[in-house]
């Protein structure tokens, strides 16, 4: 079992502070889902996490197995185990998907993948996720719908297996049929040497993905944690009742996508 904790984490943007005061455990074997308003920090907890630049860490620690996660650089981070399914996934002119995928397979590999082994692990997974298998010889998102990012951001995860995944509103984008494959891709991963933090609004994720933890991200704290009831306590009252423990809501409207970031208007799931 590998275990990723995160001890009272402040982080800042732009010297405004985002979290203040963060504290989360999570084991493989579990699926933990980080609720809240637009713009209390949840996006900014997991690309903190995953080391964005743009986010300071002022206090407190990240640790994933003893080892110190503050320390390290993005790439160590994605060696370590940790993985990041991002919101908005940037075009890379020039790289193949493919060149991408098996030079990311090798990074975290002592030995090179082979190519027979890398094609029929690609071509299997890439069945697997219902996509166009010309996607693979096509530049890295560009000219992919927001669908396509999505599923070829589930792809990466399935190939570099990692012991944590933090998925970024994964499912925004998505219309019913490719969220329930991309669901179906997640749960499939479910073991006891994988563990996931899914950021996400709506419950028709977490219906098909059932958290094992959930926790309600709210100005930069982790106001309440419970299970699966409070997925639809949002769900039917929204979060007019945290106000009732004491706590003002702040609603933040204007969301740019940046690199790597996953801040930005969200794109509305086809509910039909």
């Amino acid at each position: 079992m590998s275990t990723l904790i995160i001890k009272d984490l402040h982080v800042e943007v732009g010297e405004k502070e985002i979290l203040k005061g963060i504290d989360l455990t999570v084991n493989t074997g579990e699926v933990h889902a980080i609720m809240g308003p637009n713009g209390n920090g949840k996006s900014t907890l997991l690309s903190a996490i995953m080391g964005h630049p743009k986010y300071k860490v002022t206090q407190g620690s990240i640790e994933l197995d003893g080892q110190d996660v503050l320390s390290m650089e993005v790439d160590q981070r994605s060696r370590a185990g940790l993985f990041l399914g991002m919101q908005y996934p940037q075009e890379i002119p020039g790289v193949t998907n493919s060149d991408f995928l098996k030079a990311a397979m090798n990074a975290r590999l002592e030995k090179p993948v082979s190519l027979f082994k890398f094609i029929r692990t690609l071509d299997k997974n890439i069945e697997e996720l219902d996509m166009d298998e010309n996607l693979a010889h096509r530049y890295l998102n560009e000219g992919f719908s927001g669908g396509e990012k999505k599923r070829n951001e589930i792809l990466q995860m399935k190939l570099l297996q990692p012991k944590f995944a933090l998925l970024d509103e994964i499912d925004s984008g998505l219309d019913v049929d490719a969220l329930r494959v991309v669901s179906e891709a997640i749960n499939s991963m479910r073991n006891d040497d994988f563990g996931c933090v899914m950021v996400s609004h709506y419950e028709r994720l977490f219906e098909l993905v059932k958290p094992t933890h959930v926790h309600v991200l709210v100005k930069g704290q982790i106001v309440m944690t419970g299970g699966y009831e409070l997925v639809e306590k949002i769900d039917s009252e929204g979060y007019e009742w945290v106000k009732e423990l004491g706590i003002e809501i702040e609603q933040d409207e204007e969301r740019k996508p940046i690199i790597l970031e996953s801040c930005g208007k969200k794109e509305q799931i086809n509910n039909g």
